[in-house]
């Protein structure tokens, strides 16, 4: 085709004698010569990326502490994403390989080309037995009276896990009963509806459509609904007071109702009942280390340390300052890593490389992250693009990362079963937290820890990985893949009008008109 368009302007260029107009002619019979070139450079960069694509999940399993590799990874995945924009344009455009001149080989002269543990059971949680008899204690003492409970601590120390687990327990015992996760940034009628939801899902159908009712009409249909019932409301990461002020007006503090509120910062702790409140406390060495061997030596009798491993094990633990997140954390990467002096020496080393640049925490995240192969980590950085305390659908993420193409081919197993596979090894290394089982046992809903989530962003925006756009202020970027948070009629409508280039586009918020997700 590019001969036969080539051959009709040189018969035109033939029957014009104006001088700019053969000027005009030269100009686009350049261009079309360099369109009978594109298939083949194309085809030549796309084995580049190949090769450059096996580097980087061969870095997956590396310690990446090196800035220019990090760099010149973040370089691939942009030069990729746009080269797969032409390849998707080639055929609508005259031009397209001006947008991928010489990019590869400026890359390739700055780098040269060089079994887990079961979920974790209710019997193995350490060190919540106290707190978890005193909460339950709280919930049935003075059934007369309603009562607010507040649970505080730092980040990490496990407040959510041992609120989940008195609220799974003791729910059935309360007529109406309600989890939600409130997070730093939230609405209050966005709230309302979603506690509507919660305590209305075994009542006949809403009297109206909720998704049109102002704050007034949501407090007033939640009365409705908890009218003489005794309640269970659990407001999840509060971070301040306006939070549960919002909630309580929308129920009467019916006999016997309680109120059970998690949070890191302590002024909101005034909110709870007298004697009502519990401030979490890091772990005991003593249970700090028998969490580490339940997560490190899980398939072990007794989850017994090998005497040859004694030093090294308790000296990481005691890095981990008593934190389960950190200790579960550090457990679950160990767990998948030969049981010799050399390795643990190594990873303890490594550890202590982390700690002279991050807090412990962050540490020993980063250890947990530099530790995945190159297709978990994507798996795992998409995770990132989700609203803080979203609800994860397996059955969503399972078909998003084949969708996006992290999924690795693996011989006698379908693209589902690949992907399944790496959500249950997110879960496994405790990257991610299930939420929710489905009636087979299977996970149907998990979460990402705020600390972790902070993880993912950070290096998500640092290897361009993805553009997030809060606030709905929508602006054009390299970035293949674009999420918006909170966009409402505004942002839908600066949406609309922006020229995407990218993949995928993942929006939050109330959205009008509806049905964009």
């Amino acid at each position: 085709m590019a001969e036969a368009v080539l051959l009709a302007l040189t018969k035109i260029s033939d029957a014009l004698a104006d001088e700019i107009t053969k000027e005009l002619i030269v100009k686009l019979s350049e261009k079309v010569n360099n369109l009978k070139d594109l298939d083949e450079k194309i085809e030549q960069m796309r084995k580049q990326l190949t090769t450059m694509n096996n580097v980087i999940l061969q870095m997956g399993m590396i310690y990446l502490t090196d800035e220019v590799v990090k760099g010149w990874i973040g370089e691939v995945v942009k030069i990729e994403k746009e080269i797969k924009q032409v390849i998707e344009l080639k055929d609508q455009w005259l031009h397209p390989s001006q947008l991928v001149s010489d990019p590869l080989t400026e890359m390739g002269r700055q780098r040269s080309r060089d079994s887990f543990p079961e979920l974790v059971k209710d019997e193995d949680l350490v060190g919540i037995e106290d707190s978890r008899r005193l909460l339950t204690e709280w919930l049935y003492a003075d059934e007369l009276d309603s009562k607010v409970i507040t649970v505080s601590g730092m980040g990490g120390l496990g407040k959510t896990t041992l609120v989940t687990n008195v609220y799974e327990r003791e729910k059935i015992n309360f007529s109406a009963h309600a989890w939600m996760v409130v997070s730093q940034t939230y609405t209050v009628d966005a709230l309302l509806r979603k506690l509507l939801r919660k305590v209305g899902y075994t009542e006949p159908p809403l009297s109206c459509n909720i998704d049109k009712m102002d704050v007034h009409d949501l407090k007033e249909e939640i009365k409705r609904m908890l009218k003489g019932k005794k309640c269970l409301i659990v407001p999840d990461d509060v971070w301040d007071q306006e939070a549960y002020f919002q909630i309580r007006d929308a129920f009467q503090n019916d006999q016997g109702s309680r109120v059970i509120i998690t949070m890191r910062k302590n002024h909101v702790a005034a909110l709870a009942s007298s004697t009502c409140h519990l401030d979490l406390q890091p772990l005991s060495d003593i249970h700090s280390f028998d969490l580490f061997c339940r997560m490190a030596f899980y398939n072990i009798k007794d989850h017994e340390c090998p005497t040859e491993l004694m030093k090294f094990a308790k000296s990481i633990v005691e890095r981990c300052q008593g934190l389960p997140l950190a200790i579960a954390s550090i457990g679950c990467l160990l767990s998948s890593r030969s049981r010799s002096h050399y390795v643990w020496n190594q990873s303890y080393n490594q550890l202590r490389s982390e700690l002279s640049k991050n807090n412990h925490v962050r540490a020993i995240l980063n250890m947990s992250y530099h530790d995945l192969s190159g297709d978990l980590r994507n798996c795992f950085l998409y995770c990132s693009l989700f609203p803080e305390d979203y609800p994860l659908s397996r059955e969503s993420l399972v078909r998003l990362w084949i969708a996006e193409g992290f999924v690795l081919k693996k011989e006698n197993n379908t693209p589902e079963a690949v992907a399944e596979g790496n959500l249950m090894e997110l879960i496994c290394r405790n990257m991610l937290q299930v939420t929710k089982y489905d009636e087979l046992g299977r996970v149907n809903t998990c979460r990402m820890h705020d600390i972790m989530r902070d993880l993912a962003f950070s290096a998500a925006k640092e290897e361009k990985f993805c553009r997030n756009m809060n606030s709905a202020i929508i602006k054009r970027g390299s970035a293949r893949d674009l999420k918006v948070d909170g966009c409402g009629d505004k942002g839908f409508r600066q949406v609309q009008a922006l020229s995407m280039r990218g993949n995928t586009l993942l929006l939050f918020g109330d959205l009008n008109p509806p049905g964009v997700l």
